[in-house]
């Protein structure tokens, strides 16, 4: 089975829906933390809803779109990062992430961003990724700016959440931008 290494006891793996128990079992832990931040659909709240994410994704990973990857740590499942989209064809993607809160503040997010974008640019040919957050989610739009990426624009009063408009940020980083910035971090290295 596929399992990157990010550092010790830290691996990314893809999430498929044989995990729909163990994803469960996660999302009993993250749920109400990430509800504020991820599209309704994604927070499931059984093994079948689980089960139901799982297949969707698995789906389109099928039809060469989104993806859905999971953070291990010391063997459990505490997260994940996806490709909410992907399209070979028009060049570009959108990659998003999410932490249970034992798992925040432990560095885990931005290397597991940091190989779905090296993976889109290096090995699909990808021209551009996006990132998508609520404008008031201060890590995620954190990790966005350690990824290299550019705010482009606020799409104001754009995502709805109980009863309350918030707006939305898009941020950005194209393929020459990405391979410059390896290239100066391997010349540090």
């Amino acid at each position: 089975m596929f399992s990157l290494p990010l550092r010790d006891n830290v691996f990314l793996e893809p999430l498929e829906i044989w995990h729909a128990e163990e994803f469960a079992a996660h999302m009993d832990r993250a749920r109400d933390h990430i509800r504020p931040w991820v599209g309704p659909a994604f927070v499931t709240d059984d093994a079948d809803g689980a089960r139901g994410t799982l297949r969707k994704y698995a789906e389109r990973q099928a039809a060469d779109g989104a993806r859905l990857y999971g953070i291990r740590l010391d063997g459990t499942l505490v997260g994940g990062v996806m490709f909410t989209d992907f399209s070979a064809a028009a060049g570009s993607c959108e990659i998003g992430c999410w932490l249970e809160p034992a798992a925040e503040g432990r560095g885990l997010v931005t290397p597991a961003c940091h190989a779905l974008l090296d993976w889109a640019f290096t090995t699909r040919g990808l021209h551009r990724a996006e990132w998508h957050c609520r404008a008031d989610n201060d890590r995620s739009s954190a990790v966005a700016e350690r990824l290299g990426m550019t705010l482009e624009g606020v799409r104001r009063e754009f995502w709805p959440y109980e009863g309350v408009r918030h707006d939305k940020q898009i941020w950005a980083v194209l393929a020459p931008e990405w391979q410059a910035a390896r290239r100066t971090a391997r010349a540090a290295a």
